[in-house]
């Protein structure tokens, strides 16, 4: 059985996954999901590789001494993690104000579906 072919909890048997799917609902989830997953990849990736770059060809740059042993390549480093954070607090804040309202108003549409064919 595909996961297609799956109940998912709370909805009815006889679900019709792809109305669902092409639902205006949905296509407007998927864009605001889209609208953020992809600038924030290519700009994470873009920074991810800046870094890199300049590990392999700036040894001057990255070997710069900032305080005491600490130098530009370290500091890039930690900031690679530093970004990883603010990109997640960024997307949960996000997903809270712009995906999670319209995702509950598709789960209630299926669930009352659910209701209204148990009753």
């Amino acid at each position: 059985m595909s996961t297609t072919d799956q109940g998912v909890e709370g909805a009815a048997p006889g679900t019709d996954w792809k109305t669902v799917q092409d639902s205006a609902e949905f296509a407007q989830l998927r864009h605001r999901l889209r609208t953020f997953v992809f600038p924030m990849t290519v700009l994470f990736l873009a920074w991810y590789l800046l870094y890199v770059l300049l590990a392999d060809y700036a040894h001057g740059f990255m070997s710069t001494k900032l305080v005491g042993n600490i130098n530009v390549g370290l500091v890039i480093g930690l900031l690679q993690f530093v970004s990883t954070f603010v990109i997640t607090g960024l997307y949960v804040r996000y997903a809270n104000r712009k995906l999670d309202p319209v995702a509950d108003k598709i789960r209630e549409e299926i669930e009352g579906q659910h209701e209204g064919a148990a009753a």
